[in-house]
């Protein structure tokens, strides 16, 4: 089935997505199409305009359906399958289950489980967001940066700590978060770089000037922006100022309106230039996808409310709203267009861990990706209220 009349982040215009078998062949102008340059497959979606993306990737997310990723074990395969399927309803294409600080056991046992559970079961999954590797959020943060990740586990950065929790895993490690500053030498950086693990720095004191010499030795991330490390300031830019300043860098954030104001996104995205060194990630806990309450949380327990989860203490921990609501926020909050939101979600992560290469020539980045992956957007202008759905294909 092929799309018309659809509008598609990259192009400019309105567009016709070419589908043959399932899969996207190319996207092209629909004057092209309309002139019989490119023939036209029935039957037809007429899109009338609205937006179609593919659907969204998360590169941090803590668990879904009451399972916490640093809990798993081979018992939770079902449940695993179960959080692939719900978080493509949920619009997500792909994600890297993110492991937070915790002993290294816990963290073998979980890298072990994932590794089995993608070669294993997600093969035979369809209609469910892929594992596209793991997340190690930790255990190599400040302490002072720490956050709601228990001080007990965190450890020195060091090869032979990373060594140690890496154990036989390295190769489904596919972000690893740290805080530079405690790799002086850069020694631990270079070694967890040549097992082809993209570095990020996070829950970090860093100056602007061991942030820059972190992406110098190949650091190429920031997790969630402004949180977990010093505000920007105009004598000292800090680790944040340095990854704006820098063009190779990518930096996460979380739309929720509560760990960042819009106000500070406004001005991140604007210095940013929209689309580029910037990504949507939900950032979200284990009870993503179950009402507001209080959940267990490794040893100690978060209270969720209107989607927002904290300690008991009142120390920020993370949201249970879905990737996509972020995207439904920016948009809300006027600071971005539509396009540009769609983007952060979907192209914008995939761009980060080095999954989508911008159109060169006659390529255009979106052949050969699944067309039952697609989504469809409307935005009411006069609500500013923008909905999405999965295209039927």
């Amino acid at each position: 089935m092929d799309i018309i009349k659809a509008r598609v982040p990259g192009h400019l215009g309105i567009q016709h997505i070419h589908i043959e078998d399932g899969i996207i062949q190319r996207v092209e102008p629909m004057g092209q199409s309309v002139a019989g340059i490119i023939p036209i497959h029935e039957p037809l979606l007429d899109a009338g305009e609205d937006w179609i993306s593919l659907g969204g990737v998360d590169l941090q997310i803590n668990g879904a359906l009451g399972l916490a990723f640093p809990d798993l074990a081979p018992e939770h395969f079902d449940k695993l399958a179960e959080i692939c399927q719900f978080l493509w309803q949920q619009g997500v294409d792909g994600f890297l289950p993110t492991i937070v600080t915790t002993s290294v056991e816990n963290i073998q046992r979980s890298l072990d489980t994932i590794a089995q559970f993608v070669e294993q079961i997600q093969p035979s999954q369809t209609k469910a967001a892929q594992i596209l590797g793991v997340h190690l959020e930790g255990p190599f943060l400040n302490p002072e940066k720490r956050g709601a990740h228990p001080s007990e586990y965190l450890l020195p950065l060091t090869i032979e700590q990373g060594k140690r929790v890496l154990g036989d895993h390295s190769p489904i490690v596919k972000v690893i978060t740290l805080a530079p500053e405690l790799d002086p030498t850069g020694d631990a950086i270079a070694y967890l770089r040549s097992l082809g693990i993209t570095i990020s720095l996070g829950h970090s004191q860093a100056t602007v000037v061991q942030a820059q010499q972190a992406f110098a030795q190949g650091a190429t991330m920031v997790t969630h922006a402004f949180n977990a490390m010093p505000s920007l300031h105009h004598r000292e830019p800090g680790l944040l100022g340095a990854a704006i300043a820098n063009p190779q860098v990518q930096c996460g954030f979380i739309a929720d309106g509560q760990h960042v104001s819009p106000i500070m996104l406004d001005l991140l995205l604007r210095a940013s230039h929209y689309d580029q060194g910037l990504f949507l990630v939900s950032d979200a806990l284990a009870p993503l996808g179950l009402p507001d309450g209080i959940y267990p949380w490794d040893t100690r327990k978060i209270e969720v409310k209107h989607g927002t989860a904290r300690l008991l203490d009142g120390t920020l921990s993370g949201t249970t709203l879905p990737l996509l609501v972020g995207v439904q926020n920016l948009v809300k909050w006027g600071i971005c267009s539509v396009e540009q939101a769609i983007a952060l979600a979907t192209t914008a992560p995939r761009r980060a861990i080095g999954l989508w290469q911008e159109s060169a020539g006659e390529h255009c980045p979106y052949q050969g990706q699944l067309a039952r992956n697609l989504l469809r957007w409307s935005f009411d202008s006069e609500s500013q209220n923008l909905v999405w759905q999965r295209v039927e294909t």
